[in-house]
């Protein structure tokens, strides 16, 4: 469900993202154009809703669209809305098949595709997938597969930032090997404290501690958690944060250095460490901390020479002290609010900024974003109150919307 609260008139409605034209504004190539390589046809190696917003953006900028889909998924409406639309994984569980690079490499390959869009969730943040790409001739609408390794593991993303300037969350500087040293930790920052997994994220993993009695049994469950959803069980710890707001900013970057931001999300309002409301621009954030937390997502993606669009989230305390937590190397689920704000369509400049449009080309400079109005993004969550709220499925048959 989309709100958006329009700046001058204040009229509240559904969302609907308003869309740009990002080709080139100048009748004249500049050096830069010699890199321009048109892309003709993207798949998207994912399903549902994103491969469906993916394929729209393709459509509207005349790029021929390929789905892939699981043998369970033969119904599905990405598959339809594609121009061609291929199976893989046969045999293999919807998850499986989604995440069967080998398969999704060959479709590309033997069906002439130019750039693969990899989507968010399965392998839209895996470097081995991007990397993947490369070795076949195939363009990953995303940042390099270098630069997906860097953000991927949390404690390197930690000593980019530290590098770059900017603050981070007290916390080990690598992965530790024991109990003792989470001990240790506790002694030197007293509690609470956080177990994180080093490689992943979404809240798997994560476990808050806050007192000895509670430090061993965390431990083993966050290692188990960790090493059953990305199968590495590495973990950090982190002083905790209490009650903190969860603010990300939204950067583009592209081939030639020039890096942006597209202002920012709060995404405090959470279940179980899952966004739940997205905001855009954050209510009430101080002018002063909007310059900060924009500009240390700026001067991070430059160190790492960051291209094609991607969030760097941040902590914000209760004195106003922000610190570093991730970079998502990737679009994410409320880039939609973002969207309607600035009046930029971030699939679009993705797209371009893979063909070596420079972002000044497509009329991206930071003087020219601004913010128009605010967005809400509110994401439906489905459990079981008879079984404890644990996560459920289903169809929903009633859905009353409310009268603002």
């Amino acid at each position: 469900m989309f709100l958006h609260l329009g700046g001058s008139s204040g009229k509240v409605g559904m969302l609907l993202i308003r869309r740009v034209g990002l080709f080139c504004r100048s009748a004249h190539l500049s050096p830069q154009s010699l890199e321009y390589r048109p892309i003709k046809k993207v798949m998207v190696a994912n399903r549902g809703e994103i491969a469906i917003r993916v394929f729209r953006a393709c459509t509207e900028l005349g790029i021929r669209t390929v789905a892939v889909y699981s043998e369970q998924d033969t119904g599905q409406m990405h598959r339809q809305k594609a121009d061609e639309a291929y199976l893989i994984g046969r045999g293999l569980s919807p998850v499986a098949a989604y995440l069967h690079i080998p398969d999704i490499i060959k479709v590309a390959k033997e069906n002439s595709v130019d750039a693969i869009h990899p989507g968010y969730g399965f392998l839209s943040e895996r470097a081995d997938f991007a990397q993947a790409c490369a070795d076949a001739g195939v363009r990953f609408i995303g940042p390099s597969p270098e630069v997906v390794r860097k953000m991927g593991d949390k404690v390197e993303a930690r000593a980019l930032a530290i590098k770059a300037g900017v603050p981070v969350v007290p916390g080990t500087d690598a992965p530790i090997s024991s109990l003792q040293e989470a001990e240790d930790f506790a002694k030197t920052y007293d509690f609470p404290i956080i177990f994180k997994a080093a490689y992943g994220g979404g809240g798997r993993g994560m476990r808050v501690v806050r007192d000895y009695e509670e430090l061993e049994e965390n431990y083993q469950r966050a290692y188990s958690e960790a090493l059953a959803a990305f199968g590495n069980g590495a973990l950090f710890v982190e002083k905790f944060i209490e009650k903190p707001r969860h603010i990300e900013v939204q950067i583009l970057g592209d081939k030639y250095g020039n890096v942006i931001h597209l202002y920012e999300r709060d995404c405090s309002i959470q279940r179980r460490h899952q966004k739940v409301v997205e905001i855009a621009p954050a209510a009430q954030l101080d002018p002063h901390l909007r310059d900060r937390l924009t500009s240390d997502s700026v001067n991070l993606a430059k160190q790492v020479g960051y291209e094609n669009a991607g969030t760097v989230e941040f902590l914000v305390d209760k004195h106003g002290k922000h610190y570093f937590i991730e970079v998502n190397s990737r679009l994410q689920v409320e880039h939609t609010v973002t969207e309607e704000i600035t009046d930029v369509d971030l699939v679009h400049a993705q797209l371009r900024v893979c063909e070596g449009r420079s972002l000044p080309e497509l009329g991206l400079e930071q003087d020219k974003i601004q913010i128009n109005g605010c967005a809400i993004q509110c994401r439906v969550t489905t459990e079981d109150p008879s079984r404890g709220f644990q996560p459920d499925t289903g169809r929903i048959e009633v859905f009353p919307f409310p009268i603002i």
